[in-house]
């Protein structure tokens, strides 16, 4: 198991995937808890990497070469057991050694794995160093000072909660599943509930998974009953199968086809209805002007580090460049879509102002015809913490709701076309 926590490291840190893309390469566990266990512990390491670093090369009198092979993986590896999961030492670092032995790059540096990883287990628990790449804190203090920036980081290493949005009577729900019901509808499952599949009402599709804060984008909208809306960029579908469950005519539109296949089977689960088109957002003709579109456009994702702590060292300052370009030809082909009276909510699972309220005022001043519908606090459920002065949802992971601490960081804004 460790063997391929190693191997989930190195594809993250040395090819740039996404944890689960990783996961997915490593053959199967046939023991659910093995399983579990692999995620916790990669996850665990990528969530204080910079801390477990900082902590071994404390005992390095040189850095590693960089035909050390998995070398510095491995101490990673060992320094998180000992560290953050509180793991015997003694097995701990029979294991790393183990690992450093069987990998042709590392093996020359057991020796060293054991004396560093020996030497970290008997030293007093360092300083909590900066947990997240120096150049994303930059970017973040730009946008909200150091204070909340720090905040913000903290918050982003904590594990996220299993939120769902029920279909319908999510009071009921709630109750049943043992959760605790937001003031949004969200229902947040207790720490420990068990594996989701497993749960009351879901082969029958009374509920799917959905953080509270990606499940209030879709609300703003408001009453959709019987109303012809566009979902954008719309996979994996959480955010339709609301509109769908809200009584809209939805047509669900992203360029992956794969991604929509996982919106294809909850949509058979739940037993909602939706039109799904295979298109680029970019390119898509719908032929008809509609009542409104949700556009989730893509963007860092910064928001979501709770589930994917990879993000901070996958992304590069270069790839964010790029995002406002396409978040701004998006939002302009979405609002050509729409009838006069017409709303347009535009949302981003990112922290960067660059593509959330910057995205805004720059559409604004472009587009005459339209206007900004502001959200008011309460509205849905919202608290008012989440409501900027302008009038548009901001979450951050340290926020609370309904005395529940951490969400996804989001932005939201609802535009009107004029009649």
């Amino acid at each position: 198991m460790r063997r391929q926590a190693v191997a989930v490291l190195e594809r993250i840190f040395g090819h740039g995937e996404f944890l689960d893309a990783a996961l997915a390469r490593q053959p199967p566990l046939a023991d659910a808890r093995d399983r579990a266990f692999l995620k916790l512990l990669v996850m665990t390491a990528l969530r204080h990497w910079s801390e477990t670093q900082t902590a071994i090369d404390r005992f390095l009198s040189r850095p590693l070469p960089r035909k050390a092979g998995a070398a510095r993986l491995i101490l990673g590896l060992g320094a998180t057991q000992l560290l953050w999961l509180e793991a015997p030492a003694h097995a701990v670092i029979d294991t790393a050694v183990r690992l450093a032995k069987a990998d042709t790059g590392a093996r020359h540096f057991a020796g060293l794995v054991n004396a560093v990883l020996r030497r970290l287990a008997e030293a007093p628990r360092p300083n909590p160093a900066p947990g997240l790449p120096a150049w994303l804190m930059a970017r973040w203090e730009a946008d909200y000072g150091a204070d909340v920036a720090a905040a913000i980081a903290e918050a982003s290493r904590s594990e996220a909660a299993t939120d769902l949005t029920a279909r319908e009577t999510p009071a009921v729900w709630a109750e049943r599943l043992g959760g605790m019901l937001l003031p949004t509808g969200t229902i947040r499952l207790a720490a420990g509930t068990g594996a989701i599949d497993a749960l009351p009402g879901f082969t029958t599709g009374a509920w799917w998974v959905q953080d509270a804060a990606t499940a209030m984008p879709a609300k703003l909208l408001g009453d959709v009953a019987g109303l012809d809306v566009i979902d954008l960029c719309a996979a994996p579908g959480g955010k339709t199968l609301q509109l769908c469950a809200a009584g809209a005519r939805v047509t669900a539109i992203d360029s992956s086809s794969a991604r929509l296949e996982r919106l294809r089977d909850n949509l058979k689960r739940t037993g909602l209805t939706a039109v799904i088109e295979v298109a680029d957002a970019l390119t898509y003709e719908p032929g008809r002007l509609v009542d409104a579109v949700l556009l989730d456009a893509p963007c860092s994702a910064t928001g979501t580090i709770r589930r994917h702590p990879e993000l901070p060292w996958i992304r590069t300052p270069e790839h964010f460049a790029a995002l406002p370009a396409i978040q701004r030809d998006m939002i302009e082909r979405a609002a050509r879509f729409l009838k006069p009276g017409g709303r347009l909510v535009y949302c981003t699972c990112s922290l960067e102002k660059a593509e959330g309220e910057a995205q805004i005022d720059a559409f604004l001043a472009r587009n005459r015809d339209f206007a900004l519908d502001l959200i008011a606090a309460g509205e849905a459920g919202i608290p008012a913490s989440m409501i900027d002065a302008g009038g548009r949802l901001r979450t951050l992971p340290q926020m609370a709701i309904g005395g529940s601490s951490g969400l996804d960081g989001f932005f939201a804004a609802r535009l009107v076309r004029r009649a």
